[in-house]
């Protein structure tokens, strides 16, 4: 299997993101399936785990205690800080306080001394750069975490914060259907040598190929606020998918299995953090970082779903106005 290096260690390009085994994506799997998953994913040789204080309020960091945290050593670990969910309110703050607050809250719930990797989850746009990344060197310093990391910032602010203490990772949402980052940070992150890591890199479930329709998404599921499972788009979105899965099919994958090597063979810098709730699908996705997929197919895949093809955007109105990495 070949490594591709993040926060200074070499991993395999395709690690786990924590987030589905707890919230967004309806009801949460039993925890001791969950805690069975990590533990099956490290066994099989995934060393790259991905998770934030704000899945499900701290449960995502609490579970890879219970499952791996008694073999620290042999996985990346990574988490976040930023976002706030105070009832209905939700919340950006990086100001230095909290995040040292927000860094003990994780070192605690995981059961360690420090993590590998640590986000600024979003841009707070009340606190000076300058500060949020300086809280973060000083966390560095003290050895409560091995490097930092930005989610979802342009490039303008990715290169301001660069400039104040190195980065090593830059963590946002890229698949063959989600494609911002080429309006900028795919540069960026090459020309600084930073690490982009791809979240929801097979589309958030929907590039799998298993949703036949989103009316069988669970109420309280994030995608249903998401234009491109609207009712209205979603027939011209699922035909696009029904023809990447006929050609991931054509060279022995399927359609997941495909649009993680789409993402790989944009930059040797790029790792794909894919989630799941089952070891079944944690075995197809993990097989992807050894699949030989020919180039060709691949550039065939990145035509057929791009910007320019899916219909709808990825977030509604309100929440893409949290975001600021750039937006077509």
């Amino acid at each position: 299997m070949n490594t591709r290096l993040l926060a200074g260690r070499e991993v395999a390009p395709i690690g786990l993101g924590c987030m589905n085994v707890c919230w967004a994506y309806g009801s949460a799997p039993a925890r001791e399936d969950a805690v069975a998953l990590f533990r099956h994913a490290l066994d099989a040789g995934c060393d790259h785990f991905d998770t934030a204080n704000i899945y499900g309020n701290g449960v995502s960091e609490e579970i890879l205690r219970e499952a791996i945290m008694d073999r620290r050593g042999e996985f990346l670990l990574a988490t976040k800080t930023g976002i706030v969910t105070e009832g209905e309110r939700r919340y950006i703050d990086c100001k230095p306080e909290s995040i040292t607050a927000s860094l003990d809250a994780s070192l605690k719930r995981l059961g360690t001394d420090h993590v590998d990797l640590f986000y600024m989850h979003r841009l707070d746009r009340d606190t000076p750069i300058a500060d949020s990344v300086g809280a973060m060197a000083r966390a560095i310093e003290a050895g409560k975490i091995g490097a930092y990391g930005v989610s979802e910032w342009s490039a303008a602010h990715i290169r301001e914060a660069h400039a104040v203490h190195p980065m090593a990772a830059v963590q946002t949402e890229y698949s063959l259907w989600t494609r911002n980052v080429e309006l900028g940070v795919l540069e960026t992150t090459r020309d600084l040598d930073i690490a982009l890591v791809a979240f929801s890199p097979v589309g958030r479930g929907a590039l799998c190929g298993d949703i036949a329709s989103p009316d069988a998404l669970e109420e309280g599921d994030i995608r249903r606020t998401m234009p491109r499972f609207w009712p209205e788009n979603w027939p011209a979105n699922h035909a696009l998918i029904e023809q990447l899965s006929a050609l991931a099919a054509s060279v022995g994958a399927n359609a997941a299995q495909l649009s993680l090597a789409w993402v790989l063979a944009q930059g040797e810098h790029l790792h794909a953090i894919p989630g799941t709730r089952t070891i079944a699908h944690f075995d197809q996705n993990h097989a992807a970082n050894t699949l030989a997929i020919p180039p060709e197919v691949i550039e065939r895949a990145g035509a057929l779903i791009n910007q320019h093809t899916v219909v709808g955007h990825r977030y509604s109105a309100a929440m893409n106005a949290t975001i600021d990495t750039e937006d077509y």
